[in-house]
């Protein structure tokens, strides 16, 4: 049984191929740009798309609506997240138009037709989203002020609708000094693998 059948036992046969899949293309990419560090790449389906799909834990997409994913980088959590949720529409943003090209070629490879990845700024966009997900991109004081005004208006938006971020250690100073209503789900509660110990989802509500 693969790590990601232990934790989500209800993966279609599909899912299964695309995660299968996902691997294969991202250690291709990987060779040619470092989208994560080289050491990780033994334990890519724990570190990266086992972490990704944590937030999966935390929150259930509500079919039919839209996800930003800040600051991409090599497709993480949007592309995990997207095989997870196909019924979710996902806009993957980075600002580095190399790991985007990259992520567009998974996207496609994997027959994605929820997600797109662009080459932007989260603070460049003018669409609006029921959440917003990234993994550790900036302190969350600074990262919020880019994405504060991405959501959809609360009448029109998914339930708990909000932020889910990827973070690590201790973030009691960073959520004080960033003043927001923060509640910090740890991964270890869902995860069993040492790596989860520090690993927690910030949830910010829009």
């Amino acid at each position: 049984m693969t790590l990601l059948d232990h934790y989500f036992p209800h993966l279609t046969d599909q899912q299964r191929q695309q995660f299968a899949r996902l691997e294969t293309e991202f250690r291709t990419w990987n060779e040619r740009l470092n989208l994560v560090a080289r050491t990780d790449m033994d334990n890519l389906t724990e570190r990266h798309i086992l972490h990704s799909l944590g937030i999966a834990k935390v929150v259930e997409f509500a079919p039919g609506s839209a996800v930003l994913d800040v600051g991409t980088g090599g497709g993480l959590p949007g592309l995990p997240l997207a095989i997870l949720f196909p019924e979710v529409k996902f806009h993957l943003v980075d600002s580095i138009g190399k790991k985007i090209k990259a992520v567009q070629d998974m996207a496609e490879t994997l027959h994605l037709p929820n997600v797109t990845a662009e080459q932007t700024r989260a603070e460049q966009l003018s669409t609006k989203y029921d959440y917003i997900v990234s993994r550790a991109v900036a302190r969350l004081a600074t990262f919020h002020t880019w994405i504060a005004h991405r959501y959809k208006p609360r009448a029109e938006a998914a339930p708990n609708s909000g932020l889910y971020y990827l973070k690590g250690g201790d973030l009691s100073e960073e959520i004080a000094e960033s003043g927001l209503k923060a509640q910090v789900v740890d991964l270890s509660e869902f995860f069993a693998e040492e790596f989860f110990e520090t690993k927690k989802v910030v949830v910010v509500p829009a």
